[in-house]
C-alpha cells in the first residue's frame, strides 16, 4: 500500500468549531478510518500538528484526541517540509497573517470562512495564493449537509419546474450568559472583535445560493442588535456592539428571489435550526440540515381563505419525505477529503479562496445596505 503522509498545520483548532468539526469529526475520523483511499493500493494519511498560543490547551486537546504533535511556534512548523498544508481556524482578523506566512513558506492553504474582514483583503489573499501556484480552499460545509444534498437532487432532476423563490430560516436562542452557560463565544457579539451575524452567515448564504440557485444580482439587508447586553466567559456583563440578527433579501440574476432570516435571538418552532423552503411551478420542498420533504403540484391542496372555521386541511400531512438513497458523512469531513485528494492528485476543487472572497463581499454589501438603508448591486468578483 502506497501511503501519502501529509503534514497538516492546524492553527487555532482549540476553539469549538476547530476542535469538534475539523479535528475530531474530520481529520481524526479520517485517520481512524485508515486515511483517504485513492485505490486499492494507494491512500492519503493526514499527520496533523496542533498550533496555537497555549501549550497547555494544545497538549490537553492532543491527549484527548490522540494526536502526537503540538507546537506554539508557527514559523518553525512552516519551515518543516513534511508539513504540506496550512489550515487556519483562528479569529478572522488574524487569518491573513497566518495565510500570508504559509504562502511565503509554499504551503497549500485551507481555511475557515470568512477568509478576511474585508473583501479587498479576501481578494488580495486569493490573488496571492494563486500567483504562488499553491492549491487552496475555503470551508463551505453546508453544501454537503444531507438535507441540502437531497434538495440539490430535486433541483437536478427537475422536480421544481421553474424555481420561483427561496425562504431560509436560520437561528436559535443564544443564552445571554447571565444565568445560563453560553453556547457561543462572547466575541461573536462585539463588532470590534469581528463579530456579528451578517459577517458570519451571509458568507454561508452566498455559496449556498450560488451553488444551488444562481448568482446574486442585488440585495437588501437589515441588521439588528436585539439583545443589547450579554455576559462573557468570566461572567462579566458587556455591551453588544455587533448585530445578532439579519433580515436579507437577494435578487438573483435568473429572477429567483431568496429571503434569509438569520438570528441568535429567536426560539425555534421549525423542523430544524436551518430550513430552506424552495417554491417552484411544479413543486415545493423544505430542507433542513439532514431531512427534506416535498410536495408536488399534483399533491398540492386547494386552499381557500376562511378564518371563521377550523381548516379542513391538515397541511402537514400533504408532504412526502425525500428518501435517503445515499450514506451521508460529516459535511466538514467530506470537504476535507476532497481537499486532500486535490493536494495529492490535482483533482478538481472549485471551492477556492477566490470563492471565499465572494462570501466576504456579500457580507460587506449586506452591512452597506443596512448602513445606507437601500438596495445594493452585487458586482462580479474579478
Amino acid at each position: 500500500m502506497k501511503t501519502h503522509r501529509i503534514g497538516i498545520i492546524m492553527n487555532g483548532v482549540t476553539g469549538r468549531m476547530g476542535t469538534n468539526q475539523h479535528l475530531i469529526r474530520s481529520i481524526k475520523a479520517i485517520i481512524d478510518q485508515g486515511g483517504v483511499r485513492l485505490s486499492d493500493h494507494e491512500v492519503i494519511m493526514p499527520d496533523p500538528v496542533l498550533v496555537g498560543r497555549s501549550e497547555d490547551k494544545l497538549r490537553a486537546l492532543a491527549a484527548r484526541v490522540g494526536v502526537q504533535r503540538v507546537s506554539t511556534n508557527l514559523d518553525a512548523e512552516l519551515d518543516k517540509p513534511e508539513n504540506q498544508i496550512y489550515f487556519d481556524a483562528t479569529l478572522t482578523g488574524q487569518r491573513p497573517n497566518g495565510v500570508r506566512k504559509a504562502i511565503a513558506a509554499k504551503k497549500h492553504i485551507y481555511c475557515e470562512k470568512p477568509t478576511a474582514t474585508t473583501s479587498a483583503e479576501a481578494r488580495a489573499l486569493a490573488d496571492e495564493v494563486t500567483a504562488a501556484g499553491l492549491k487552496n480552499g475555503v470551508v463551505q460545509d453546508k453544501l454537503w449537509l444531507p438535507g441540502l444534498l437531497k434538495l440539490k437532487y430535486l433541483i437536478d432532476t427537475g422536480f421544481f419546474g421553474k424555481i420561483l423563490s427561496v425562504r431560509g430560516e436560520f437561528g436559535y436562542w443564544v443564552f445571554t450568559g447571565e444565568y445560563e452557560k453560553l453556547q457561543r463565544p462572547s466575541w461573536n457579539y462585539r463588532k470590534e472583535d469581528d463579530g456579528g451575524i451578517i459577517v458570519d452567515m451571509l458568507c454561508h448564504w452566498q455559496y449556498v445560493i450560488q451553488n444551488l440557485f444562481g448568482d446574486v444580482k442585488s440585495l437588501s439587508c437589515l441588521g439588528a442588535t436585539h439583545v443589547p447586553t450579554r455576559w462573557d466567559e468570566a461572567g462579566k456583563p458587556y455591551k453588544c456592539t455587533a448585530d445578532d440578527s439579519a433580515y436579507a433579501t437577494f435578487e438573483l440574476k435568473n429572477g429567483v428571489i431568496c429571503h434569509f432570516n438569520s438570528s441568535w435571538a429567536v426560539r425555534v418552532d421549525r423542523d430544524d435550526l436551518l430550513t430552506l423552503q424552495v417554491d417552484g411551478t411544479h413543486g415545493t420542498a423544505v430542507a433542513g440540515l439532514r431531512d427534506c420533504k416535498a410536495q408536488a403540484l399534483a399533491a398540492t391542496p386547494r386552499c381557500v381563505w376562511n378564518p371563521d372555521v377550523d381548516s379542513p386541511i391538515k397541511y402537514q400531512d400533504g408532504w412526502t419525505r425525500v428518501p435517503s438513497n445515499d450514506t451521508y458523512d460529516n459535511a466538514f469531513k467530506v470537504q476535507w477529503e476532497l481537499f486532500l485528494k486535490h493536494v495529492v492528485t490535482g483533482s478538481p476543487f472549485p471551492w477556492s479562496l477566490h470563492e471565499g472572497a465572494k462570501g466576504v463581499q456579500l457580507a460587506e454589501l449586506g452591512l452597506k445596505s443596512w448602513a445606507e438603508r437601500k438596495w445594493v448591486d452585487v458586482p462580479g468578483l474579478k
